[in-house]
């Protein structure tokens, strides 16, 4: 059993390391959908060649914004209140929340976008 200690410095690197684990959990409690498929359709949807995004391989583009921390904004797409339904949305028709946007549509289903919400909300 660990000492009173150990539990508290588990704890202190566990919230100063974002507890990889832990915070998949949470996306895929917010949203429904999984993490690790979000990841994937990160990477086969091409997100990074304008985004930079934590933990996705080659998801160095500096055209958008970068995602990390994502899962605690307060807005996203600049304009709309940071919960799943609003961040599914955007990825799915970012041109019905922003005519303007230069984010192209990229055909994501509902279930891919749940799944890349899931992810993103796992970037506190």
């Amino acid at each position: 059993m660990p000492s009173r200690f150990a539990w508290v410095a588990l704890t202190a690197a566990c919230v100063l390391t974002g507890c990889d684990s832990e915070s998949k959990r949470n996306g895929a409690v917010i949203t429904g959908g999984d993490p690790q498929r979000g990841a994937t359709q990160i990477y086969r949807h091409g997100c990074g060649s304008c985004h930079s995004i934590p933990g996705i391989s080659g998801a160095q583009g500096r055209v958008g914004p970068s995602l990390a921390g994502l899962g605690s904004r307060i807005y996203v797409a600049g304009s709309l209140v940071n919960q799943p339904a609003n961040l599914i949305h955007w990825i799915q028709d970012p041109h019905s929340v922003n005519e303007k946007t230069v984010m192209p549509n990229l055909g994501v289903t509902a279930h891919d976008a749940t799944d890349i919400a899931a992810y993103l909300y796992s970037l506190r």
